[in-house]
């Protein structure tokens, strides 16, 4: 039989139209950050699979990822530069050449430097990509180069942060791997189910193995709804809580004095701050019965290794830091340090081996740089701060402030401004771009190689530049390296590839790199740190905390407060530097019925803001499967309260205070509690009649500058 021969040119073309996988790492604001595989083909991406071999991951991927794909070919994406031809907000654009886009940028920048100096620009950009490269950081060399004013982002976890490293310093703390070893799970404040699945994961193989589960939470969330038990205080009590764990755990002799004596500061202080937050105390702040509270208390001491996963909503309100330094404590007075699958879990980040120095450039900065707070960049930009020179240009990649910042209203007025050149990196026309001068297109994930910063674990993780970007999109360190040639910056880190900035951004001679270089990570896509084994690791068993005493302090003399470095551009200048308590304790919320009654007897509902299920932050709200499966913008409130507006489940209601007020469906549930409404975080303002952070306050928490999104009283009504 005669053999078929093909030609060549048929041969080659076969080759090039088969799919191709690679490594891909989940760029989103998420504690999972995900080992993806690509599937590629003719250049193109076809579709996303978690990565099997991760053992996080574990071949599975959320809600929001599993079609990643839509996203990069979605209709509205951003294809090309664009000027704005009509009214700030109105989405009126032409295209135009990248040529014209950068010369038009560095044309208007040099004109405000010349006549108001580089504080009259400022960078906003947050964690819409966590890339190394492309991330939080990425143009944080530049614009201190330049000398622009330094803006703090503190949208998420920066006041647990400061608590978290005055009181055990830079540890990863208990692996959220090791879960799978605890007897006992504390999910403090965390929606695990719709924010951090692939840990979820976890702890429901240790609740198979016998473990039992504890959801602190001030309604009833899907992670809450799945826990053995559901405890819901007040918003903003959690501090309260804590402090009464700490006195009960005291009172009913459970302290593991041996390791309080050897590995803790501060014991006796601690004990008697604690004296007089009983369970009854915190039972009329909290309204979780004292009973409870000394059950929880004695499991907790007892049932070891025990487990705390703190979520970052446990900062959310004024006290917030300190109600993290007192959790915080706990596992140090019980001795859960001492065993694997105990402690406590925040960031994983502190063991990883990133060198922010050397992507900031810190040392660029001129002396005397101010700090604005990316919180309260409405403020800055009506003119409530009063600066000078006033900000007369914003770049803004990687967020959406008129969604994800407080105080929106005074945002949009501030996009508003005539005088005000703005200019976005985006992946489309989200509410914030909307009011942009220049629109610069960006690539997505598949399309661009970097490193994704792992908050939530203890894995390097590898992303692939495998697709070709559709029209001329690219990627955000290529934006700002032709804006760098353009002003003339000679600095080297301003010339290197991605690739270069790979190998000089993580220091891959550290201890915990040990066996894993760059040429690793892309023949494997991910790797875990040198740091211990999820089977073996308790970095504390014998104290060894990263402090300067290398204990655990539960009383830290002479603090004050602070911004950790990496969300402030690596700046040490204008840190906030008040004065701490030198003791944890319970700080009420500012906006309550206790601290504020005649606030309250024109806003009696407190108001929570979670994470959507279907959306990452804003990003997806503008895609229709998601908006499906999340459903129309909503507020959960109970029938108490509805029946004293006169609201029947699914009216359209209205929700204010003095800030601002947004509209959505109501929704009537036990899920809540009297005096608690709940609207979930995301939803596009284009889209709806206003979003929940119309009516969120800037004012900061206790400490790190966070935000106080559950720190906030409004009033519910049927809408028209």
């Amino acid at each position: 039989m005669n053999e078929i021969v093909k030609p060549d040119s048929l041969i080659v073309a076969e080759a090039e139209s088969l799919t191709e996988t690679f490594f891909g790492g989940c760029p989103h604001d998420c504690p999972d950050t995900c080992s993806m595989l690509f599937d590629v083909k003719d250049g193109q991406l076809q579709g996303v699979r978690g990565n099997p071999d991760h053992p996080m991951t574990r071949g599975g991927l959320c809600v929001k990822l599993k079609d990643y794909e839509k996203r990069h070919y979605h209709p509205d994406r951003l294809l090309y530069p664009m000027k704005r031809v009509g009214p700030k907000g109105s989405k009126q654009f032409e295209r135009i050449t990248w040529e014209e886009a950068l010369d038009t940028i560095v044309t208007r920048w040099k004109a405000i430097i010349d006549q108001h100096g580089p504080q009259a620009i400022a960078p906003y950009s947050y964690l819409g990509n966590q890339g190394l490269v492309h991330g939080l950081n990425g143009g944080d060399a530049f614009f201190n180069r330049m000398g622009a004013t330094v803006t703090e982002r503190t949208f998420c976890g920066e006041g647990s942060c400061t608590a978290w490293l005055l009181t055990v310093g830079p540890t990863a703390g208990l692996d959220p791997d090791s879960y799978i070893h605890s007897k006992y799970i504390v999910i403090w404040a965390c929606n695990s189910v719709s924010t951090n699945l692939h840990h979820w994961a976890i702890v429901k193989d240790a609740q198979k193995k016998g473990a039992k589960v504890v959801v602190i939470d001030a309604y009833a969330s899907r992670t809450a709804k799945a826990a053995d038990w559901h405890i819901a205080p007040k918003p903003g009590t959690d501090g309260a809580l804590a402090m009464a764990l700490i006195n009960s755990i005291i009172a009913q002799g459970l302290v593991d004095r041996d390791y309080v004596d050897n590995y803790t500061v501060g014991f006796e202080e601690l004990k008697e701050r604690a004296a007089d937050r009983t369970p009854e105390w915190a039972a009329e702040i909290t309204g979780v019965s004292a009973d409870d509270i000394r059950k929880l208390a004695r499991e907790m001491a007892t049932e070891q290794p025990v487990g705390i996963r703190m979520g970052v909503a446990l900062e959310r309100h004024y006290g917030g830091g300190q109600t993290i330094r007192a959790v915080t404590c706990i596992p140090a007075l019980t001795g859960a340090w001492r065993h694997v699958g105990g402690g406590v879990t925040q960031f994983g980040v502190w063991e990883h081996p990133y060198k922010f120095d050397v992507m900031c450039r810190p040392d660029l900065i001129p002396e005397g740089t101010r700090v604005v707070s990316n919180l309260q960049i409405g403020r800055a930009l009506t003119g409530e701060m009063q600066l000078d020179p006033p900000i007369l240009s914003m770049m803004c990649w990687n967020s959406n402030p008129v969604t994800q910042a407080p105080e929106t209203d005074k945002i949009v007025q501030g996009l508003m401004r005539e005088d005000l050149f703005m200019v976005s990196a985006e992946h489309f026309i989200s509410d914030t771009a909307s009011y942009a001068d220049i629109l610069l297109p960006a690539t997505m994930g598949a399309e661009m190689e970097d490193m994704i910063l792992s908050w939530g674990h203890l894995y390097l993780t590898y992303n692939t530049k495998c697709a070709e970007a559709p029209g001329e999109a690219i990627p955000n360190n290529e934006i700002f390296r032709r804006l760098a040639a353009r002003l003339g910056f000679e600095e080297e880190n301003f010339k290197w590839t991605d690739n270069e900035c790979l190998e000089h951004y993580i220091d891959w001679n550290a201890p915990a790199c040990e066996g894993i270089d760059l040429a690793y990570m892309r023949e494997h896509g991910f790797a875990r740190l040198k740091v211990g084994t999820p089977d073996d690791r308790a970095p504390h068993r014998e104290g060894n905390f990263p402090t300067p005493t290398g204990k655990c302090m539960l009383k830290v003399e002479g603090a004050t407060n602070f911004v950790a470095p990496p969300f402030r551009q690596m700046y040490e200048g204008f840190q906030p530097g008040e004065a701490l308590d030198p003791l944890p304790d319970y700080l009420g919320p500012r906006e309550s019925h206790t601290n504020d009654p005649e606030l309250a007897k024109r806003y009696p509902l407190n108001i929570v803001s979670p994470k959507s299920h279907y959306f990452l932050n804003s990003c997806y709200a503008n895609m229709e499967d998601k908006q499906k499966g999340q459903g129309e913008q909503f507020v959960m409130i109970s029938q108490h309260d509805a029946d004293a507006r006169g609201i029947r489940d699914g009216d359209r209601v209205k929700v204010g205070n003095d800030r601002g007020a947004f509209k959505g469906v109501a929704r009537i549930t036990d899920d809540v509690k009297a005096g608690i409404v709940v609207a979930t975080l995301g939803y596009w303002r284009q889209l709806n009649e206003g979003t929940v952070n119309s009516i969120s306050s800037g004012a900061f928490t206790d400490m790190g500058h966070a935000p106080s999104f559950s720190d906030n009283l409004v009033e519910v009504a049927r809408a028209n």
